[in-house]
């Protein structure tokens, strides 16, 4: 079943990319070109106008029908565990450069700060 709406789906959208480019351009994309805008009155809805909307309506519903067919097959098994095999255990990456990125060693450790000086007796 899902193969078959993925199918239809697909024949929708390269139907759609193709209504679309066979559109003629209204001269408003990226702000260019002249006449009208929204000031103009509304065209007449023309035959190809017709069928992208309904390529478009058809697309969103195939679109919702596949999520909602996926989230129903979806569990929480992973694909490792649908195909049976066994994930390798993955080594922690050792840092390869000067000595910059190695665990500080005991001589590495800061000094102990000098004691602190102590306070002048107070005068009257």
């Amino acid at each position: 079943m899902e193969n078959v709406i993925l199918t239809i789906h697909l024949i929708l959208a390269l139907l759609l990319i193709g209504i679309v480019l066979l559109q003629r351009s209204e001269g408003g994309g990226l702000g260019m070109g002249g006449g009208g805008g929204a000031v103009s009155s509304r065209a007449a809805a023309t035959a190809l106008g017709k069928i992208t909307w309904g390529l478009a309506i058809g697309f969103i519903m195939t679109s919702i029908t596949l999520t909602i067919l996926a989230a129903a097959d979806a569990g929480s098994a992973s694909v490792i565990d649908q195909l049976g095999g066994t994930v390798p255990a993955e080594k922690p990456a050792l840092p390869t450069l000067d000595g910059d990125l190695l665990p500080p060693t005991a001589s590495d450790a800061p000094a102990t700060p000098p004691a602190a000086p102590a306070a002048p007796p107070a005068s009257n």
